[in-house]
C-alpha cells in the first residue's frame, strides 16, 4: 500500500474494482431494450448515442464529499464524509472507477488549498496534485473561494481595498494552478450583493466587479479558460451582483475570447428556459459550461434527476455540437455541483451522473434533420410529439447500461458501489 495514501487520507486499505455477479441475468432485459429502441428509432441513432455516452465526461467536486449539512439538518454529516482534500480525492477516484466518465475533480481553493481558509497554499496545490496522479484521476476546474473570511461587506466589489486585493491575488493564484497543474479552467462565483435597498449603490457595485476582474485577468493566462457563473440572489436578497446570463455575458465579452457564461441549474427563477439560453449563447460563440443539479427550492443542493428539462438541455447542447465533439476545444465545460446534507453522498453523486448519461441519451436519439422538417411546415403538435417521442417517452436506461458494459463497467454504478464494501471502509476508518 502506498505511503502516502497511509499518511494523507489515513485509508489504508481500497478495494479494487469489480465486476459484480449476476450482470448477465440483465444483459438480456438490456439487449431486448436496445432492439425496441432501435425499432423506433433505428439502430444507427441508438449506436451513436452509446458512443456519446462511452466518450461523455463531467467532473465531480471535491465539496460534494466534505463535511456538510449544519444548521437546516442539525450539524448531522452523513457517515464516511471526508475528513481533507486527500479522502476527497480517494473518493472521486473510485467514483471514477465505478462510472469511467469522471476522471478529474473540481476544488475550492480556500476550502482545499489552504491551512487558515484565508491564504491559499502553493505546497498544498504541489502535493495534492500529485496524489491525484497517484489515484488515477486529475485536477479540474479551480474555484477561487470568495465567500470566507473578511467578505460580508463583498469580495470584488467590497468597499475596503484590501479585501479586493486579497481576492484578486486568490484568483489570480487559481488562474496559475489551472494552468500548470488542473485542465485550464478557472471557474467564478461571487456572493457579492445587498440585502436592502439604499445598502450600496448598484452602479458603482457593478463597476467595481467590472474594474476587479478586468485587473485579474490582466494576470491570468489566456490559455486558461474562465467561466463567470451568476445567481438570482442569495447571500444578497435584494441585489446580487452578477444576477442573471446577460450580467454574465456583459462581463466575459468585456475581458477577452476565453472568457465565458457557466450556467447553474439552480440559480434561475422557478420555471425558467434554460435551454433557451444555453441555444442564444452557442449561436454567439459564448464559451460555456455548466454546473449540473436539481432546483426544487432556491439553490442547488439537489443531486440531478432525469428530468424532461434536463434532456431538452441536451439536445440543445447536442445539436450545437459543445459535448462530446472530437475537436475538444470547442466542448463546453461540465461539472457537477450539489451538497448532500442528508442523503449517502456516493448515492447522489452516482444518481446524478446516471441522471445526465440518462438525458444525453434521449437528446441524441432525436432526428434533428426531421424535426426540423416539422417546424418548417408549421407542423406544431406533430414536431411537438415527435420532439417528446426520445426526450420524455422512452427509456435510454438499456442505452446507458449497454454503453457501461461495453467500457467494461457495472452496468448498475450504484449497486456495484453498495456491493464494493467501500462505504463500510470509509465509515470505520473516519470516524
Amino acid at each position: 500500500m502506498n505511503r502516502h495514501l497511509k499518511t494523507e487520507s489515513g485509508l489504508q486499505s481500497t478495494p479494487s474494482f469489480f465486476i459484480l455477479k449476476g450482470v448477465s441475468m440483465n444483459e438480456k432485459w438490456i439487449e431486448n431494450g436496445i432492439r425496441q429502441l432501435e425499432e423506433e428509432f433505428g439502430k444507427e441513432k441508438v449506436n451513436k448515442a452509446i458512443e456519446y455516452l462511452k466518450n461523455f465526461e463531467v467532473e465531480i467536486p471535491s465539496w460534494v464529499f466534505g463535511n456538510f449539512g449544519g444548521g437546516r439538518f442539525g450539524n448531522y454529516t452523513p457517515p464516511g464524509a471526508a475528513r481533507n482534500i486527500y479522502e476527497k480525492i480517494d473518493d472521486a477516484s473510485f467514483v471514477h472507477k465505478l462510472t469511467g466518465c469522471t476522471p478529474r475533480i473540481a476544488t475550492h481553493v480556500l476550502w482545499d488549498f489552504s491551512k487558515d481558509g484565508i491564504e491559499p497554499d502553493y505546497k498544498i496545490v504541489e502535493k495534492v496534485y500529485q496524489y491525484c496522479k497517484e489515484k488515477r484521476i486529475s485536477l479540474g476546474a479551480i474555484n477561487p473561494t470568495y465567500f470566507l473570511t473578511g467578505s460580508y461587506r463583498g469580495s470584488f466589489t467590497s468597499p475596503i481595498k484590501e479585501i479586493r486585493k486579497r481576492y484578486i491575488e486568490q484568483t489570480i493564484f487559481g488562474g496559475q494552478i489551472a494552468k500548470k497543474f488542473g485542465n485550464n479552467l478557472l471557474t467564478l462565483w461571487f456572493p457579492d450583493g445587498s440585502l436592502y435597498p439604499g445598502q450600496i449603490d448598484l452602479k458603482e457595485n457593478y463597476e467595481n466587479m467590472k474594474e476587479s476582474l478586468i485587473e485579474s485577468y490582466k494576470k491570468i493566462s489566456k490559455d486558461v479558460r474562465i467561466l463567470i457563473e451568476y445567481k438570482l440572489f442569495e447571500p444578497g436578497t435584494y441585489s446580487t451582483t452578477i444576477p442573471d446570463w446577460g450580467t454574465s455575458y456583459i462581463l466575459s465579452k468585456s475581458l477577452g475570447e476565453n472568457v465565458g457564461v457557466l450556467i447553474d441549474i439552480g440559480h434561475h427563477p422557478h420555471g425558467i428556459n434554460i435551454e433557451q439560453i444555453v441555444a442564444i449563447l452557442i449561436s454567439e460563440n459564448m464559451p460555456g459550461g455548466f454546473h449540473f443539479n436539481t432546483r426544487y427550492a432556491a439553490d442547488d443542493d439537489h443531486s440531478v434527476e432525469p428530468n424532461l428539462q434536463m434532456a431538452r438541455i441536451f439536445y440543445e447542447l447536442v445539436k450545437g455540437d459543445v459535448i462530446c465533439n472530437k475537436d475538444k476545444k470547442k466542448n463546453w465545460a461540465y461539472m457537477i455541483d450539489q451538497a448532500c446534507g442528508r442523503e449517502n453522498r456516493f448515492h447522489a453523486i452516482l444518481h446524478s451522473i446516471n441522471s445526465l448519461q440518462i438525458s444525453l441519451a434521449r437528446s441524441v436519439l432525436v432526428d434533428i434533420e426531421k424535426i426540423k422538417k416539422l417546424q418548417r411546415e408549421d407542423e406544431i403538435i406533430l414536431a411537438n410529439r415527435f420532439f417528446n417521442n426520445a426526450i420524455s417517452l422512452c427509456d435510454t436506461r438499456p442505452i446507458v447500461y449497454k454503453a457501461l458494459l461495453e467500457k467494461g463497467l457495472h452496468y448498475d454504478p450504484i449497486k456495484a458501489y453498495i456491493e464494493s464494501g467501500y462505504q463500510k471502509i470509509i465509515e470505520e476508518k473516519r470516524k
